[in-house]
């Protein structure tokens, strides 16, 4: 018995006593990926993270506009297309929601399902929720010039978000429709919105989930300034993806551009 005690004292000191001392909420956002437009060492990096650099000491010639993006329910990717995002001038924070040390996936994505987990949609909210206060230390930022961009399972939190913080946000890849818990728009009414998703995303198909078919316009016949894209699919492309889309890759930095202040 003594020994049994023992194995479990050690299991217990050694999991409580590890050298990362960050909750999985502080995780996400340390595990961040930031893009630094202008400084050709930093963002040609694909995994330059957030606690890689002190990131309040950062020193720019002007208040810089910020963009905070949520990936989608595969994670990060390479970061190329964020990459390009902050060639605009922009500075692009994405938390990893995968950094986490319980994270499942919510999607599969050979059966292109989702859905798996509804309650990871409630890690998302908390981490854009933790985002936003750890980016109001950052002195740099320019607060008039914020923008949200959420993909796919990011896209529902980027939808439903109901602060009065941003200029704008992005819904790519996500139709704002189907059950309660994830169906319309929470953005105060005078917030530009732009959504972009594919024709007939198998994702949202009606034999793979219920509900979900469609587009973000039905929710935007109030909003001044707001565009639905839907986005023909082309043979050989991956009928979810439209961030491989120069049409939307032009869409989404004249959205920018036209909502800076």
């Amino acid at each position: 018995m003594k020994k049994i005690i023992t194995f479990i004292f050690l299991i217990l000191f050694f999991g409580c006593s590890s050298t990362n001392s960050y909750s999985d909420i502080e995780l996400t956002w340390e595990k961040a990926l930031i893009f630094i437009p202008g400084d050709k060492k930093k963002s040609t990096q694909n995994d330059l993270r957030v606690e890689q650099i002190k990131i309040t000491d950062l020193e720019f010639q002007k208040k810089m506009p910020l963009l905070l993006y949520l990936h989608g329910c595969t994670g990060l990717g390479d970061g190329a297309f964020l990459r390009k995002l902050s060639s605009m001038g922009l500075v692009v924070i994405a938390p990893d929601s995968f950094a986490r040390s319980f994270r499942p996936m919510q999607c599969n994505p050979r059966t292109k399902k989702g859905g798996k987990n509804l309650f990871i949609y409630d890690f998302r909210s908390a981490e854009l929720t933790f985002a936003l206060e750890k980016i109001s230390e950052i002195k740099w930022i320019d607060f008039d010039n914020l923008f949200l961009f959420g993909v796919s399972e990011g896209a529902v939190t980027a939808s439903l978000f109901r602060g009065n913080v941003f200029n704008g946000r992005i819904i790519a890849q996500w139709t704002c429709t189907g059950a309660p818990l994830v169906e319309g728009i929470g953005a105060p009414k005078n917030e530009p919105i732009l959504a972009i998703v594919k024709e007939n995303d198998p994702y949202y198909a009606s034999n793979n989930t219920k509900s979900q078919e469609g587009n973000c316009g039905r929710f935007m016949f109030d909003r001044l300034n707001s565009k639905s894209i839907i986005l023909k699919n082309s043979f050989g492309e991956d009928p979810h993806n439209v961030l491989n889309s120069d049409e939307s890759l032009s869409e989404i930095r004249y959205f920018i551009k036209r909502n800076l202040r």
